[in-house]
């Protein structure tokens, strides 16, 4: 796939600001895409959209395929007619600057229950219709998954192998007794998610006719508890029970020295190839519907991932294990034509790694922060970048520049100043420029990272359990000033969209 020169902002939606309790998909998303038009910005990241389970983690989501409904937009709702403006008075307090995901999924799950209601009872024959459309081109994964979260309202939240046995190995039976019982959680279910999709593809449009791309996200492993692992238990090692017999992680690396344990069950390779890997494809196409471009994470477990047995309280034990390799790539390149896939290729990146990218001209990360804890050689330095890649100043899962030129050591800190040639007082935005300069196709920086931000707004701790993904961008932070310092730069170093080329 070729790229073309262009710069963006990693920011999750949950991120943006609003009176709601978490960012949305509605109209701040939409002024959201019009700063980045305006500052010259041709790309827009996020995180896995999916609707959130355990530790509110989009990487551990009850579906692959489905949306978040905590991202539906109230407002867009009242506009609708499906709410009265009068029920967004309802919200309780909440804080500004992070997400509150115990009182915000209790209050949004109540207002989207206000909205079914009233669909049920006086929805128009359009909107009927919409429903009716999307519910029958989307029904090779959304009955299963409306199906498996009705089940887990009425069995009280629990996983799915806790379930009674009949509903756990999907019996036939005790699945249509289920369907009968539940047909009004059902339709429930499907009505957020035809919610989602039709916010969503507006949003997307929009960006489109802006010119702006977004990058959206594909987690290489999906939950054990979602709708994914109970109705496709063959692509999974799982035990009689519905259990994980082995789980994934990482090895002792930069981020944990005991490694981190995911937890996700493994795939059954073997059975994907048998059949086309036809669950990956239906997986690539459904995430393409919604961004233009996708970052493969964790990219190296193609080739190879660690495997640790479920019993493990660590990811420290454990051993490698070759995965589907480049026979995947061809199955998908061969099913789906020419991916625009950005690989996740850090961590332990050995040879095969390497070859599997490079063979399907597929571009790899680069991460600044990385970069001074050696000499001048290093790989993540912009002057040894290759053109082909996308650099970014932090991701997510690291501390924003702030954060973590506090706590580098003196060594690193020392280092990162002479080649920036700076004094240290501007430092995210002397990193931006650097990676901007540089001739990586795209290059990106957190928001965070543009608005000077430290440790406190930090995205996510990989190995912690609980407290992540709940910063929120304040309001009043997208200044004329601010859009004007990106432009100034994406025009600089060639990065400006065709339309925001001139000063």
């Amino acid at each position: 796939m070729k790229f073309e020169r262009s710069s963006g902002i990693l920011l999750h939606p949950s991120s943006l600001p609003g009176p709601f309790g978490i960012g949305d998909i509605g109209p701040r998303a939409h002024l959201w895409l019009e700063f980045l038009s305006q500052a010259g910005c041709g790309l827009w990241q996020v995180l896995p959209l999916g609707p959130t389970g355990y530790g509110d983690s989009p990487y551990q989501c009850f579906s692959a395929f489905a949306g978040n409904p905590y991202l539906i937009s109230p407002e867009a709702l009242v506009l609708d007619g499906l709410l009265d403006e009068k029920s967004l008075d309802t919200r309780p307090l909440f804080p500004e600057d992070k997400v509150d995901f115990g009182e915000v999924i209790t209050w949004k799950l109540g207002l989207l229950d206000q909205a079914f209601h009233t669909f049920s009872e006086s929805a128009t024959p359009e909107l009927n219709k919409e429903l009716n459309t999307f519910q029958s081109e989307q029904a090779y994964w959304l009955e299963d998954f409306a199906l498996f979260m009705a089940i887990k309202e009425y069995q009280g939240g629990g996983s799915w192998s806790d379930w009674p046995t009949p509903l756990r190995l999907r019996e036939t039976q005790a699945l249509q007794s289920a369907r009968d019982k539940l047909s009004v959680p059902i339709r429930k279910q499907i009505f957020r998610q035809f919610l989602f999709f039709r916010q969503w593809k507006a949003l997307h449009n929009q960006a489109r006719n802006l010119g702006i791309q977004i990058i959206g996200d594909i987690p290489i492993f999906v939950s054990h508890d979602s709708a994914d692992v109970w109705s496709h238990t063959d692509l999974f090692y799982i035990d009689a029970d519905g259990k994980p017999t082995v789980v994934a992680g990482v090895p002792p690396d930069y981020f944990s020295p005991t490694g981190q344990l995911w937890g996700n069950p493994l795939y059954n390779w073997e059975t994907h190839a048998r059949s086309g890997y036809s669950w990956w494809l239906d997986r690539f196409k459904a995430v393409l519907q919604t961004v233009d471009i996708v970052r493969l994470d964790h990219f190296r477990g193609f080739a190879g991932y660690w495997e640790v047995p479920a019993s493990n309280p660590t990811a420290e034990i454990g051993r490698w294990v070759r995965g589907p390799g480049k026979s995947f790539l061809k199955a998908v390149h061969d099913g789906l034509g020419e991916l625009p896939i950005i690989a996740e290729d850090l961590g332990l990146i050995t040879p095969d790694v390497l070859e599997m990218r490079d063979d399907f001209n597929l571009p790899g990360m680069k991460i600044f922060q990385f970069a001074f804890s050696s000499d001048a050689k290093d790989p993540f330095l912009p002057h040894n970048y290759p053109k082909g890649c996308v650099v970014y100043t932090g991701t997510h899962d690291n501390d924003t520049v702030i954060g973590w030129f506090d706590t580098a050591p003196e060594k690193e800190r020392d280092f990162c100043l002479r080649y920036l040639d700076s004094d240290g007082k501007d430092l995210p935005w002397d990193m931006v420029r650097a990676v901007w300069g540089s001739v990586a196709v795209f290059s990106l920086a957190p928001m965070q990272d543009l608005l000077h931000l430290g440790t406190e707004a930090r995205m996510n701790f990989p190995g912690r359990p609980s407290g992540n993904w709940i910063w929120r961008m304040s309001d009043g932070v997208l200044t004329d000033e601010l859009c004007q310092k990106l432009k100034e730069i994406n025009h600089l170093f060639g990065r400006h969209k065709p339309d925001n080329n001139k000063l």
